[in-house]
């Protein structure tokens, strides 16, 4: 969730009369060439042993490939198993569709100075480069003046400000009853900016004990190559059996669980699952005995909410924004998005929606989205737009059979449910990735720290210390 503090707010407040710098390219260093991170040379899988095994790993995006690098130190036998065909979860750089990286899912490298997968992105060689401050606005086609964008990050504040004091109280209700009632035609941009944009859900449906939770998130990073490329290259070393859905665990008795998957049975000692809060309460892994309800109900009440990208390749910067600059409308209503400018550079943008909105329009299909998004950046810039889009594509991530959705937020009065899927089952399942935290959830430095969590208690239970 991105967060505006008081600290950014003032930064964003001191940019208000900075000049844009439409040429420059975020950090002076020339581009990458493009690469597809599934190309990449990976180590072959290990052939599947249906005994012997330690951990066995299920799912392999962030806190799956966490949990596997952090028991690699270790003489256990890990296997990871991956539904998808390409490592990653919902960080995945796609660099075919417009020849350049584009990340499908997370893009947002939060407060890169204490983020773990930052950290480690020295390892990789990859260019990490800080996101510009602040954000502008659009009032209708023009962009905000001072006096109104000071309207607009202040309103901002005190929406904070009021979810967390109620929170403070140990009152759990939801986000949107406690919205201030003075912010006038303000309201639907604050709301969207701190709900579908930040949250994947509209206020309404976000736990106030949640949102004033979460971490500080007000200053980001990008990656050049593209945030996917990034975990890629953390999980290159990593032994992965792709394309291999899990349909079954049984964890029954005192003997090995046993994971059904479509290519045979595997045994182990433990196992850390790392799907979607979603992909958990779809049935489409079945547990024998069933999970205890807390578990199931606990997931349940972590949904993921709805996030997409609709990408468009516009050269020329007709929008007068900076490279990665961020760009809100003074809305009149839930109808609406966010514009992220000029991606690392490039000529291509993305049109953000989320929450009920996005949802509905994401239900509708890919063309509705692409008309959706022109529609509303002609309303801000004019006719002349449309004609100067070339390629373009949206994500539907809800429909993604193995994910089902963007990032979780914990609906209101079930902000404990994140604590209750810490907890493993029977000492033997530990559950991990964004859900699983209850400071960093909605990020990928969340689920890399839960995916080590889980491998730090696996370890535990089997009395192995890292080497």
């Amino acid at each position: 969730m991105k967060r505006l503090s008081r600290r950014s707010f003032l930064t964003a407040s001191a940019a208000l009369a900075a000049e844009p710098a439409l040429s420059q390219t975020p950090s002076g260093k020339k581009k990458a060439a493009p690469k597809d991170t599934r190309s990449e040379p990976r180590p072959p899988p290990r052939p599947i042993t249906s005994a012997g095994n330690d951990v066995v790993i299920i799912g392999a995006g962030a806190a799956g490939i966490a949990a596997a690098r952090r028991l690699a130190a270790t003489r256990l036998r890990v296997i990871v198993v991956e539904a998808a065909d390409q490592i990653g979860g919902r960080c995945i750089t796609d660099t075919t569709t417009f020849g350049l990286p584009f990340d499908r899912g997370a893009h947002w490298i939060h407060m890169p100075e204490i983020n773990p997968v930052a950290r480690l992105a020295t390892q990789t060689g990859l260019d990490i480069y800080p996101a510009p401050t602040g954000q502008r606005v659009r009032v209708g086609r023009r962009f905000a003046r001072d006096s109104e964008m000071e309207q607009y990050l202040a309103g901002v504040v005190r929406t904070q400000t009021a979810i967390t004091d109620t929170a403070r109280g140990r009152v759990d209700v939801a986000c949107g009853t406690v919205v201030p009632k003075d912010l006038g035609d303000w309201r639907s941009a604050i709301e969207f900016f701190l709900g579908p944009f930040g949250c994947s859900k509209d206020l309404a449906d976000i736990s106030a004990l949640d949102f004033s939770r979460s971490a500080e998130r007000d200053i980001d990073a990008f990656c050049r190559q593209g945030f996917g490329t990034l975990l890629a290259r953390l999980g290159a070393n990593i032994p992965v059996q792709l394309s291999l859905p899990v349909t079954r665990v049984t964890y029954s008795g005192r003997q090995n669980l046993e994971v059904e998957t479509s290519s045979g049975r595997i045994e182990a000692r433990t196992a850390v699952i790392t799907v979607s809060t979603n992909a958990l309460t779809s049935g489409q892994i079945k547990f024998t005995p069933d999970l205890p309800g807390r578990y199931l109900s606990a997931a349940d009440q972590l949904k993921l909410g709805s996030y997409d990208h609709i990408a468009l390749e516009i050269p020329n910067n007709p929008f007068g924004l900076r490279p990665d600059e961020l760009m809100i409308e003074k809305a009149a209503g839930p109808r609406t998005a966010a514009l992220l400018g000029n991606t690392t550079g490039s000529t291509l943008c993305l049109v953000e929606v989320g929450g009920r909105f996005g949802r509905e329009l994401s239900a509708k299909g890919e063309p509705e989205m692409v008309a959706f998004a022109i529609d509303w950046l002609t309303n801000l810039y004019g006719s002349d737009i449309k004609n100067a889009i070339r390629r373009r594509h949206a994500t539907r991530w809800n429909a993604e059979p193995y994910v089902r959705g963007a990032f979780s937020a914990a609906a209101p009065g079930n902000q404990p449910s994140r604590k209750m899927l810490m907890e493993p089952v029977a000492n033997r399942i530990w559950f991990a990735g964004e859900a699983v935290h209850e400071t960093l959830w909605g990020t990928v430095g969340g689920a890399w720290e839960s995916g080590e969590r889980a491998a730090d208690g696996v370890m535990r239970a089997l009395g192995v210390r890292r080497g």
